[in-house]
């Protein structure tokens, strides 16, 4: 870009095709995101403001923006906001970006949830909060536990919950897996987005995704390592008739079938996304101890 006038439409237009040229997913989109974000503003006061030139000090932070991006920053680092379940999360590269996908797992788990009444919810692999948060924030009467191996994603999953208001309700505990939960602990629903890609594979993920914290994406050799931990721990501390639900990967449905039967629960179901592909694994922790025939 050079120093003659540039207006919001011009760098809109001129960044989106940068961007596509470039192989940069949703250029459009990115594009506007970025500039909005510059400009403290928002995606649809853009266009408004089409004709508006940019100062000289907004277009240099707008093409330090643009080079991070084109480094393979993801967008959502660079903007520091995610929304997930109609709520803006504060994310950056302590933490996995929530996923659109990763919403239908909240959905699922707020039905196993009273609307009108108390529940116990347990979050594990928390990451950003955005499933114990988003549950807490639907569930007004319910009490979340969240935990994470990561302490630095368990400092951002408490600066959430504050600033999303739910920090009475959702204690975000630092540790592996169920390892932080006291004794006594009881949950109707266990919930986890667990790290599921094999070590292997993550090589080959695309530069935005390898900015993600490893400790978030690597799944163990097959990518069941931390799945076989949520199914087996998630047994001792749901409550009779209590959901288990966890995000998966697409490949990955028959396994977890398998192994969340092999560990004892009812109904062990695997559901697809929007994209129709294996994305959510459920079990129900038994109401009794019933012979099986």
């Amino acid at each position: 870009m050079s120093e003659e006038i540039w207006t919001i439409r011009r760098v809109l237009t001129w960044t989106a095709q940068h961007f596509e040229k470039r192989g940069v997913d949703a250029p459009r989109l990115t594009a506007e995101v970025l500039l909005a974000h510059v400009l403290k503003t928002t995606r649809v006061r853009l266009y408004v403001d089409l004709d508006r030139p940019l100062e000289k000090e907004e277009l240099a932070a707008f093409k330090a923006l643009i080079a991070r991006r084109m480094a393979g920053e993801p967008t959502q680092y660079l903007t520091g906001v995610r929304e997930f379940y109609n709520r803006p999360f504060k994310v950056d590269a302590r933490v996995l970006i929530p996923r659109p996908e990763t919403e239908l797992l909240v959905e699922a788990a707020l039905h196993a949830l009273p609307k009108d009444g108390p529940g116990t919810a347990l979050d594990v692999c928390t990451g950003s909060g955005c499933i114990a948060i988003s549950l807490a924030a639907e569930r007004p009467q319910a009490s979340v536990l969240a935990t994470d191996l990561s302490p630095d994603a368990c400092a951002l999953a408490r600066e959430n919950a504050q600033a999303l208001g739910v920090a009475d309700r959702v204690s975000v505990l630092h540790g592996s897996l169920f390892t932080p939960l006291p004794p006594d602990a009881r949950f109707q629903v266990v919930v986890s987005n667990p790290p599921y890609i094999a070590s292997g594979e993550i090589p080959g993920l695309s530069a935005e995704v390898r900015r993600e914290p490893r400790m978030a994406l690597d799944g163990g050799p097959d990518g069941l390592a931390l799945l076989r931990q949520v199914i087996e721990g998630a047994r001792r501390v749901l409550v009779p008739g209590g959901l288990l639900a966890m995000e998966i990967g697409e490949t990955q449905g028959p396994a977890v079938q398998a192994l969340l039967q092999a560990a004892g629960y009812d109904n062990a179901r695997v559901e697809k996304d929007l994209e129709r592909r294996d994305r959510l694994a459920f079990g129900t922790q038994p109401v009794a101890n019933q012979p099986r025939g």
